[in-house]
């Protein structure tokens, strides 16, 4: 029964990550709930998914593929600042090469901030998360669930790009030249804003293993 449960989240996971953002559903979810409201929706669902997604994964039956040592609990410890120091920097910014941007019309190439360093940095994030937590657990369920996320989050990005220069034309080449060409010419306040971003990614890591234990039954810190 465990296995068919973590079977069922998968199925749940993608059927509420791909229908919700395809249209007619799009729009029609859109007009009825505004854009905000859809977004946090579609977030709220997709937390709850990944969380059931994750606790499944728990309770499947423990089948070793490489046995554990304590060097590799420090593993994620490490990688994850990084991962949400790096989501705090996309979070909520104009960013037109990628989804999950917001007021992407507004996009300055000269406050690109964390797009000129990669096009794609929740898909980033998303890669550095499942592979650290790939590392201590060796169980055949955890290596198919981070092993499918990093996956994913490896090709996602070129699928991305394909879509969005399809979408954008020769907006996207003149917008990705304009950030390279602007990499000596970053206005002073990106720094401030910047700052201020890293403060939240790491104020994010340390919530994440106060909360990790509450959410998942784990404690990252042993």
């Amino acid at each position: 029964m465990a296995w068919l449960e973590f079977a069922a989240a998968w199925v749940a996971f993608f059927v509420t990550h791909s229908l919700p953002v395809r249209p007619p559903l799009r729009p029609w979810l859109q007009d009825r709930l505004g854009r905000r409201g859809f977004t946090f929706a579609y977030s709220g669902l997709s937390l709850a998914v990944l969380v059931w997604l994750i606790g499944a994964a728990g309770r499947t039956p423990f089948v070793p593929l490489w046995d554990w040592a304590p060097w590799q609990a420090h593993v994620p410890m490490v990688v994850m600042l990084l991962a949400c120091v790096i989501l705090a920097l996309a979070i909520g910014r104009p960013n037109p090469f990628s989804f999950g941007g917001a007021h992407n019309d507004r996009f300055d190439p000269a406050r690109a901030g964390i797009v000129r360093v990669t096009r794609h940095p929740l898909l980033l994030a998303v890669s550095l998360w499942a592979l650290a937590h790939l590392v201590p657990n060796g169980d055949l369920a955890h290596v198919i669930l981070f092993g499918v996320f990093a996956i994913f989050a490896a090709f996602g990005g070129r699928l991305v790009d394909r879509r969005r220069k399809r979408e954008m034309g020769a907006e996207w080449q003149r917008l990705r030249s304009q950030v390279t060409s602007s990499a000596r010419n970053m206005r002073p306040e990106s720094w401030i804003a910047m700052i201020v971003r890293v403060a939240i990614g790491v104020a994010l890591y340390f919530g994440l293993i106060w909360i990790h234990p509450w959410l998942l039954g784990v404690s990252p810190l042993g």
